[in-house]
């Protein structure tokens, strides 16, 4: 992860429209039209909304934590130990109504994008991250962030994938 972290305004901005460009994504579809994959094998749009929410809610305690008691140490050994699949199912991502887990990526961006807007130094504040393979890294705020604004971004693009695939009406 510990590529360096540029502009942290602009990639402020990117997290904080994450929200935005999901909903965006998804205007126009039916709830039928979630439950569709690109594959038998892939995930549906619904599961990936509640997946991209919860691994946003999941960093977020990063974030906070790093912010306040930098040096510390994170973990999600009981995350990570687990197949993201099997969440997937724990967490009945292919049941639920996206609108709860849409309108908590929404209060959780704004909440972490205020935060960093008052604490300017908190971009590089930092835990060391013991990963699942037991190498250790010191990661940052900025970091974290910038992993977050991609990773909803790249999600986003399996959805346009799944809808062209399906011609399906969003985007």
């Amino acid at each position: 992860m510990s590529e360096p972290v540029s502009n942290p305004s602009e990639i402020i901005a990117t997290y904080a429209a994450g929200p935005h460009q999901l909903e965006t994504a998804l205007a126009g579809l039916s709830e039928t039209d979630l439950d569709v994959a690109l594959s038998i094998t892939s995930w549906t749009i619904r599961q990936i909304v509640h997946h991209i929410t919860d691994g946003d809610d999941i960093w977020k305690e990063f974030i906070k934590r790093a912010i306040g008691q930098p040096g510390g140490e994170y973990t999600l050994a009981w995350y990570w130990q687990i197949p993201q699949v099997e969440w997937a199912k724990r967490w009945a991502y292919d049941q639920r109504d996206i609108k709860p887990s849409l309108a908590l990526f929404r209060a959780n961006r704004q909440h972490i994008a205020q935060l960093l807007a008052h604490l300017p130094d908190a971009w590089e504040k930092s835990l060391l991250v013991r990963w699942l393979d037991g190498q250790e890294e010191q990661v940052s705020v900025g970091e974290v962030v910038t992993m977050q604004a991609q990773h909803v971004t790249g999600h986003i693009e399996d959805i346009r994938q799944i809808c062209q695939a399906h011609h399906l009406s969003s985007l």
